[in-house]
């Protein structure tokens, strides 16, 4: 048996230069490039998908970020760090040198993290030249509403992405070796993605419809239906046609007197003697839109996990607060993962060979457990050094006295550090 070393099938066809699965979605309106119109106006529109949206990529932008060695020598791992802002696992933070022109791993997360309403956030590597040595500037970000074509190859790899400009019409192809992007839920050579907010359209739209039924109830109803009952008096000596005459201009009277109806301190009408204006409301019991609309928001939430948005609404009780809080954490802690592995092969990696080769030692991207933060309180302090676990030395001191509002301590009274103690 020999080891094959070129495929025979293929995960894409070459020729469509295109993921064909992306053109099969059921709905019209959700399939590319018009579905990233939908998904804008979701997360801008509704304030319980922001909210979804939200709960999802604030824990993982709180989070911190850093840059694991991973065997990488000393030089390697400094420059990667430099670059990327990101502080070395088990070394102090120092804040960058310089700000300003510099990339910003704050600012790139973010519009990664695009990439679950949108499906897909690309950006484009960027790089400067100092003292021979290749330094990431940026990474630009491309918005998936100016991407006009996704060129894939026959074993699904991602070719190059191209760019027509609104104005001029001038179309930019960027080749996937500049290329940095992020794809949620991807499979095979579909590098448009699925968006999170995916299986949240349904509830979404019908909750948008109910939303408007709700607000033309109250805006028909809320005040009643003004209803003008013309006078039936009748006048000596007046003729048929008279009467009718009569009849019809004051009915036209009372309709610009029920449509001009209007609340406020000068509000009022002049009738007819024998005429009557009534404000009347709907019999019977009008249609409850807040149930439905509950419903949908719920489902909304459950299509990210997010099932303790609804606690109090959907299940009455917090009590199961906390088993929906962990498979959200575990969900969360994946997509962390998958933006990590992202950026670093595409971007450490890319940076590291760039200047070094392809056979260098790359560090890597990681970041802290999510949830796992704890308030570093006087007692836990105390029992970690008790325990040997941690020295009190100048740095955790100082550490101490800020998270707790304390001046800074004068250097006549300072307290001796352990090494300190030990020379005396």
């Amino acid at each position: 048996m020999t080891a094959p070393t070129t495929p025979s099938g293929y995960t894409s066809e070459v020729t469509s230069q295109w993921w064909d699965d992306a053109q099969h979605e059921t709905a019209p309106e959700l399939r590319w490039p018009n579905n990233i119109e939908v998904y804008d106006k979701m997360r801008r529109t509704d304030a319980q998908v922001m909210s979804v949206l939200r709960a999802v990529t604030l824990p993982i932008r709180r989070t911190a970020w850093r840059l694991d060695p991973n065997g990488a020598r000393d030089e390697v791992v400094e420059l990667v760090a430099e670059d990327l802002g990101l502080p070395i696992v088990g070394r102090q933070t120092l804040p960058p040198v310089r700000a300003r022109d510099r990339f910003s791993w704050k600012e790139h997360l973010y519009h990664a993290l695009l990439m679950l309403p949108f499906g897909h956030s690309p950006f484009e590597q960027v790089y400067r030249i100092e003292d021979g040595q290749v330094r990431l500037r940026k990474l630009e970000w491309r918005p998936p509403r100016t991407i006009s074509k996704v060129e894939v190859a026959a074993d699904g790899g991602l070719v190059a992405l191209e760019q027509v400009s609104s104005t001029t019409g001038r179309a930019a192809r960027m080749p996937v070796d500049r290329l940095v992007v992020y794809v949620n839920d991807r499979e095979g050579g579909n590098w448009l993605g699925q968006s999170l907010l995916r299986t949240a359209y349904k509830p979404w739209i019908l909750k948008d419809r109910m939303l408007r039924v709700q607000a033309q109830t109250v805006d028909r109803n809320g005040m009643g239906v003004p209803v003008y009952t013309a006078s039936d008096r009748e006048i000596v000596g007046e003729s048929a046609e008279d009467r009718q005459r009569r009849e019809q201009q004051e009915v036209a009277r009372g309709q610009e007197i029920a449509s001009s109806v209007r609340s406020g301190q000068t509000a009022g009408a002049s009738l007819a003697p024998g005429a009557k204006l009534e404000l009347l409301g709907v019999s019977g019991t009008l249609p409850d839109a807040t149930p439905p609309i509950r419903y949908y928001d719920e489902q909304i939430a459950r299509s990210v996990l997010a099932h303790f948005l609804n606690l109090g609404t959907e299940t009455g009780s917090w009590a199961l607060g906390s088993t929906f809080a962990n498979f959200f954490v575990e969900s969360l802690q994946a997509l962390a993962g998958s933006v990590a592995d992202v950026a670093t092969q595409h971007v450490v990696e890319d940076l590291v060979d760039l200047n070094w080769g392809e056979r260098e030692r790359a560090p890597r991207v990681v970041f802290d457990a999510i949830g796992s933060q704890r308030d570093a309180t006087a007692e836990a302090v105390k029992v970690l050094i008790d325990a040997r676990a941690i020295t009190p030395d100048e740095p955790l001191e100082d550490f101490l006295r800020l998270a707790y509002g304390l001046p800074a301590a004068a250097p006549s009274t300072r307290q001796p550090d352990v090494d300190e103690q030990e020379e005396s």
